[in-house]
This record gives C-alpha cells, structure tokens and sequence, in this order.
C-alpha cells in the first residue's frame, strides 16, 4: 500500500452517505479535507433528493447528484454514473458508504486512490482499506468516518456537524411561521414523530399527543409537527383535534426547507432520526428519545439532551420490537414534557442574561 501522507490531491471525491443522518453526521469529514488541502476541488458525491441538503455549502466546489438506478434502466444508469466519474479526473476519492458497488464506480471511473473501509469484498478495488475500528460500537459514527481520513495523515479532529442554511431560507421560514399564524414572539417546539429505519426507533404517538397537549396549555406556545409524506398519516392521526397552536407539516416540506424551519424552532422533540442531527447541526436544542438504537453511535454529536431508559435488551438495532417495546413504553410523557419545558426556560434565561 502506497502511503498518502505528503500527497497533495488536486480533485477530490467524497462518496457522502445515503440517509440524511448519516450525511449530516459526515460533514465534518469535507471541513477537514478544505482544512487539509485549501486548493483542491472538493466534489461530495450522493444520492437525490437528500443531496440538497448541502447545497450552497462553502466547503466543497461541487454537489454530484444521482438517483438510485431504477429497475429497468439500470445499466444505462450506472454507464452514465461511471462516464460522470472519468470526465471528473479524480485523483482522491473517499468512500464512506460500505457498498460494494460504490467501489466498483470509483474503480471503472479511474478514481486513483480509493480509500474505504473494507466491507462486502470490497478491499482488492481500494487502494487504502481500512478494518472497521475494534471500538465501532463504543464511539460516534462522526469518529468512524473521520478515522477514513488517517491514511492521509489527517489527525482526528474535533469538528462537528454542520450545515449551511442562506439568509433568504431562514428569511422565507420565518414568513411561513407568520403565514401559518404563529406569531413572532412566540415558542415554537418542532416534533419530529417518525423515523425512517422503522417504527422500534419511534415513541408511541399517543405519547407525542399528550406531551403536545400539555404544551399548549401555554397560549404564547406553538408545537409544529414535521415529517415525510410516509409519516404523514401518523402525523394526521396523533394532530387530529388538536387546535389551532398545533401546525402539521408532515409531507409538506422539502429537505432545505425542514432544516431552514427547524434552524428557527426553540426545540426539537424528535426521535433519532435524519431531522435531530439536522438541529444539532443548526443548533437549535433538542430533546432525543433513543431505545432500539444506540446515543453513543448516532446520538446528537454536540447536545446531550437525550432520553434513553438503557434497558437490558438495548440497543437492539431491530426494525420493529420483536418482544413488549419495553425500551420506549418507559419514557413517559411527563419526563419528557419536563424535559421539553426546561430546555424552553434554559433557552429564555440565556437570553435574558445576553440582553
């Protein structure tokens, strides 16, 4: 293996992952490479449509979008991703998706060092492979991905998750929350209900109800409930009676459009999910409820504002509680009202401290 360290890459690819966690998780690792290497081109490479929540962002020269190839023009899909790949004349590409066929891209596309970690028979396509570190479980997916940059002698760092949200996106949210009636002053408390790897991450929506129930009964408060369009029905169902305090936008935002919105909230009530890294990237506060996954892996990197009850069979990493869903059935309502309130009243007295 050919050592990097002194290599000074001229135009570099970054593989970026493929859920909206994950890619928020793996910001740091494009801050570090700008750092490392100011002059180079800087392409992060990943799927539409969660591609666009990089757009605009200083760190890196271009955003190469794709779409996942569908069934019927696959080859044709794939020879046109590999042809955008060579015409790219790459001479560093990172990889932090552990596919196979992500290496077999870089590979036909004449990327010339291809740094990854070795996973589905992929260490004869990579130049510079790395086992998954003995401690994978023990730390933050952040350190797992900036732990691909050590064979460029790239020392682990302490850069966090962010991303770039433009004057004009915070501008039109702020509108929006007025059009919806929610006045200026008012305390608004985002709750993100649902998570895409499956309903054992998710708390019970019963639960999200009561806590948005007892919330209202502050009249200067509005709870603003976000989600995809396949979380949309539970959103409708867990809303449905509520007054006017409460806004669904399940379904009815874009990527950028949910970070700009979220950037604005007083809190985040989320479960782990794509939306609670994207506050914790942002900044905005937040209250996180694990239970078949782990915080320490994929909790919010910045914040501690974690609910996680720590029963004996979590994390389990299941999609769905094959047993009683003991992990979540713990986390009661009130708990995590409290926890909702408190974070509000921190966030006012902070404020009135700097005014």
């Amino acid at each position: 293996m050919e050592p990097l360290e002194g290599f000074n890459p001229k135009n570099i690819l970054v593989r970026m992952p493929n859920w909206i966690g994950d890619l928020v998780m793996a910001t740091p690792i494009l801050t570090d490479l700008r750092r490392a290497y100011p002059e180079a081109r800087i392409t992060a490479m990943c799927r539409s449509p969660i591609c666009e929540i990089l757009k605009g962002d200083p760190e890196i020269d271009e955003l190469f979008c794709f779409r996942k190839a569908s069934r019927f023009g696959r080859r044709n899909d794939k020879r046109n991703l590999v042809e955008k790949i060579k015409k790219g004349e790459y001479d560093l590409g990172i990889l932090l998706t552990h596919s196979f066929s992500s290496v077999w891209w870089f590979w036909l596309g004449h990327v010339k060092y291809r740094i990854g970690y070795e996973s589905n028979g992929r260490k004869l396509f990579l130049t510079h492979s790395l086992p998954f570190p003995a401690t994978i479980q023990q730390q933050h997916l952040v350190v797992t991905y900036k732990t691909l940059l050590a064979p460029l002698g790239i020392p682990l760092s302490d850069t966090a998750p962010r991303l770039f949200i433009a004057p004009e996106e915070t501008r039109e949210a702020r509108s929006l929350f007025l059009r919806l009636g929610i006045p200026q002053d008012a305390t608004v408390v985002g709750i993100n209900p649902g998570a895409t790897y499956g309903s054992a991450k998710c708390w019970l929506p019963e639960r999200f109800r009561e806590v948005t129930k007892q919330l209202i009964e502050d009249k200067n408060l509005y709870v603003v409930y976000f989600g995809d369009q396949a979380c949309a029905p539970l959103v409708k169902e867990i809303c449905e009676g509520l007054p006017s305090q409460v806004i669904n936008l399940a379904g009815h935002t874009t990527i950028r459009e949910l970070a700009s919105l979220i950037s604005i909230c007083d809190v985040l009530l989320t479960n782990d999910s794509g939306p609670m890294h994207i506050a914790d990237a942002v900044g905005t506060p937040l209250i996180a409820l694990f239970g078949s996954t782990s915080d320490v892996v994929t909790g919010p990197y910045r914040q501690t504002g974690v609910i996680h009850k720590h029963v004996e069979c979590s994390p389990c990493y299941q999609r769905a509680c094959p047993i009683d869903f003991r992990c979540m059935k713990r986390i009661e309502a009130d708990e995590v009202y409290r926890a909702v309130r408190n974070s509000i009243d921190s966030k006012r007295s902070k404020l009135h401290v700097i005014s």
